[in-house]
């Protein structure tokens, strides 16, 4: 059994975004095994990006702050390469096709594969062009996630009739920002179609959103209100981040 896999096993997976290197090195170093040990059951590092087209604007100005730091893919490697001597939970990165090309697309999954990341997201890759990618993601052991809007029903399930891992539900306008419009009726119809979990993208800054949608899924995704608080505390950030992961654990029973 895979890590990814068994982080849904028997109960509704929590999993938390941060882009790495915000706001240096050393502190997403010393905050993802601290987010592991707050409940994280997978943690997502973004990878920072000039561009980053997906993103609203607190992420986006979390890349701008960990690339003006002197954050490099190199870098997030080394640094996973690190902390995976004593963190287990799943690895995954997020990044955009342009890094992996200009890193190298084999090149980038074996270092990947090296450094002990599970898995990959490419937010800007769309489904018919994944095969790009997923050669190289099965020759290294890496999980290549799809993502896909519930609301859209058809192309949904046929991106999640192919997904891997766990298959990643995201608001109907694609970024962090804005609220689920994808019903918990369209959520469940989704994972009738597939034998892997179903994790969806949420603002829990908004607590009343839909806990319908919170309810029917099996994983949930944070990562705006995390960075925030990032922004907020700066390398001070971790017992803050601690707090809030054990928040939505309790309001939400993610366990």
């Amino acid at each position: 059994m895979s890590r990814i896999t068994a982080a849904f096993q028997e109960k509704r997976a929590l999993i938390a975004f941060i882009t790495g290197g915000d706001p240096d090195i050393e502190t997403t170093k010393d905050l993802i095994p601290a987010m592991a040990e707050a409940g994280a059951d997978i943690i997502e590092i973004g990878i920072p990006f000039s561009d980053p087209i997906a993103e609203g604007p607190a992420i986006q100005a979390a890349s701008l702050r960990a690339l003006t730091s002197g954050t490099t893919v190199d870098k997030l490697f080394d640094m996973v390469q690190e902390i995976r001597q004593s963190v287990r939970i799943p690895l995954l990165f997020m990044t955009y096709a342009n890094p992996v090309f200009a890193y190298g697309t084999e090149r980038f999954l074996q270092r990947c594969s090296d450094c002990g990341i599970d898995g990959l997201i490419i937010p800007d890759v769309p489904y018919e062009e994944k095969e790009e990618f997923s050669p190289f993601c099965k020759q290294y052991g890496i999980t290549l996630i799809s993502q896909a809007v519930p609301a859209f029903e058809e192309r949904a399930a046929m991106i999640a009739a192919s997904a891997e891992g766990f298959v990643y539900c995201m608001p109907a306008s694609g970024t962090a920002n804005s609220p689920i419009e994808a019903s918990a009726e369209a959520i469940n119809k989704l994972k009738h179609t597939v034998s892997i979990p179903c994790a969806v993208e949420i603002d829990n800054t908004v607590p009343e959103q839909g806990n319908a949608v919170i309810d029917c899924s099996d994983g949930l995704i944070l990562g705006n209100q995390i960075v925030k608080i990032m922004d907020e505390h700066k390398q001070n950030c971790i017992p803050f981040v601690k707090a809030y992961l054990k928040r939505v654990k309790k309001n939400y029973s993610v366990q």
